[in-house]
């Protein structure tokens, strides 16, 4: 089958019909062109052949950016800005046929112009393979419409319009209120779980910049199909949204793309899910170059599934919450180019792992041990690296402050060298397009040969929250490694009951720190130890088996061979020492 661009309700649409509407994408108007007559003409044989709404998203540069195809009563209008700032005009216009011959506007095409700032909405009235009449409305000051009368299709008022267009946007998005001006977004959570997880969802949203004005739970068993918590309770939720003045609802679960429209239609302001709102987290917090290919490739696995029949939020390039990241600019790409992007990322990231694969297996021949901290977001792990090895990484108390693998190198009293590595922080309905795309930083913990798990003690979710880790290092594969149970944050309150054996500790004030290093450097004492081998001249071909087993901490020459003292895997000196015999060793 042919791949094709134009989006909407394509099924049943032939390939030759959907070729010629793709060869839109391809087509330019010229700077004095509002609406072209050839260009009405195509549109209209195309609407009533398939007796279906036809919309086109044209730039200011005359660019055609997105075709969809509706149904024979509306189409889905999307957010196509091309601004950041979403108080002002987005910088594309929307043209859509009506197959039913009346070219006037609808309250939902003005509705989408308010909601969406186009520069302009266009309707044209088509009849019979042939453009009737056009209508179109512009936003004014105080986003108030202004509408156009109706017009012959061959007789519009083509430069009249886009002067209008440039005269809108020198009036629209001037008069931000006092309220606006701080750049938060008013949100409303909803959740179905329980108390605790919505509450976690309030964190996140106050991390990813919003204000939370509401809080509503609803129980239930099963989420329905259609609006997640049903219609009843949707239309309840819009007039809470309403009297709120909410700009967005975030909901704790994941949504699909029609969930998200149906909710967007009901309730009228953005929806996003709890996935959404932790990838704008990661969007905002990635720093390396490979964290933000990989918070761009979850971006676009996720919005890609999702670019048909969602509403408000479509394209994301409104800006908020939810449309952050390295990957917003792209997402003004039709499908075809972002599976394009989302190939070249894999590429990228691809060879980012190679590099990280010879750095690990240098590792590895030095056989330098690694023992990761890993616990729930916001446990204190950062807190941790920098209290253990005096660093300066990132610390904030915010979930996902750290999203890159960060390593230092330590030594135990016994002169044992190790990394200490941070890793990303865990949490509940971990999003799989982030397991996925952040795999080889979270390999780092499959790969460790130690495992601290961090577990926030003034938290009453501890369990649950050590749970959920225990569930993600299970996907990930790492069930085998030692591992050190550590407490955190015991100075602001002694966690009762604690894991059997947990390590108490303040990464703040310094207590038990000691005990941890003590901890570490006798589990790591458990699988490498230094091992001082003597070879005579006689035997000297064994070196060469040797050296590769560990990392070489001594080597001298005497009258009589080499002493060779390296860090080796406890399991490699015995084997050694069953070869070639227990008078090699020194002890």
């Amino acid at each position: 089958m042919l791949k094709h661009n134009v989006n909407g309700n394509i099924e049943g649409v032939r390939d030759a019909m959907l070729a010629r509407l793709d060869s839109l994408y391809t087509y330019e108007l010229e700077e004095d062109e509002f609406l072209p007559r050839e260009l009405m003409k195509l549109l209209a044989e195309c609407s009533c052949a398939l007796n279906r709404e036809i919309a086109v998203y044209i730039t200011r540069d005359g660019e055609i950016v997105n075709v969809a195809i509706g149904t024979d009563c509306d189409v889905e209008l999307t957010d196509f800005r091309l601004r950041r700032n979403t108080s002002r005009l987005s910088c594309v216009r929307c043209v859509h046929t009506h197959p039913d011959g009346d070219g006037r506007l609808s309250d939902v095409d003005l509705s989408a112009l308010k909601i969406f700032r186009y520069d302009a909405m266009t309707a044209v009235g088509v009849k019979d393979n042939e453009p009737v009449n056009v209508q179109t409305a512009f936003l004014v000051e105080n986003a108030e419409v202004m509408l156009s009368p109706v017009e012959h299709w061959y007789k519009l008022p083509e430069k009249e319009w886009l002067n209008q267009i440039l005269e809108s946007d020198q009036l629209v998005g001037r008069e931000e209120t006092e309220e606006n001006k701080d750049g938060r977004e008013k949100a409303v959570l909803m959740g179905i779980e329980s108390k605790e997880s919505l509450e976690e969802l309030a964190r996140l949203a106050e991390t990813a910049g919003a204000e939370v004005v509401g809080s509503f739970l609803q129980k239930r068993d099963k989420p329905d199909s259609a609006m997640f918590i049903g219609k009843g309770r949707a239309e309840e939720l819009a007039r809470e949204c309403q009297a709120l003045e909410a700009d967005v609802c975030i909901f704790d679960e994941e949504l699909t793309g029609i969930q998200v429209r149906n909710l967007e239609e009901v309730l009228r302001v953005k929806v996003i899910d709890r996935t959404a709102l932790i990838l704008d987290i990661f969007a905002q917090r990635a720093s390396s170059a490979e964290g933000k290919l990989q918070v761009e490739l979850a971006q676009l696995q996720y919005r890609s599934a999702r670019l048909i029949g969602q509403g408000l939020a479509l394209s994301r390039l409104a800006g908020g919450i939810g449309t952050r990241g390295p990957g917003e600019s792209k997402l003004e790409m039709n499908r075809r180019r972002i599976r394009e992007r989302m190939t070249e990322l894999r590429r990228r990231l691809d060879e980012l792992e190679k590099q990280r694969s010879i750095r690990r297996k240098s590792r590895e021949r030095n056989e330098i041990p690694v023992v990761a901290l890993v616990g729930y977001t916001n446990a204190g792990k950062s807190t941790l690296l920098n209290a253990l090895t005096g660093s300066d990484v990132y610390v904030q108390d915010q979930l996902f402050a750290t999203l890159d693998a960060v390593s230092r190198r330590m030594t135990t009293s016994e002169n044992t060298e190790y990394l200490l590595t941070d890793t990303v922080g865990f949490i509940r309905k971990l999003p799989h397009t982030l397991v996925s795309a952040f795999r080889s930083t979270l390999e780092e913990a499959v790969l460790a040969d130690v495992l601290v798990i961090v577990s926030d003690g003034s938290s009453q979710e501890m369990f649950s929250q050590h749970d959920t880790v225990e569930e993600v290092l299970a996907e990930l594969g790492a069930t085998d490694q030692k591992r050190i149970e550590v407490i955190n944050k015991c100075d602001e309150g002694d966690p009762d009951p604690v894991f059997p054996g947990a390590i108490l500790i303040s990464a703040k004030t310094g207590e038990g720190l000691e005990d941890l290093k003590a901890k570490i450097a006798e589990t790591l004492q458990e699988s490498h130890r230094p091992v001082t081998f003597c070879i005579p001249f006689s035997r000297y071909g064994i070196l060469s088996e040797i050296r590769p087993l560990g990392r070489v901490i001594t080597e001298n020459h005497t009258d009589t061979g080499t002493e060779i003292t390296l860090m080796i895997a406890g399991e490699d000196a015995e084997r050694l020492i069953k070869k070639y015999g227990a008078e090699i060793v020194k002890t």
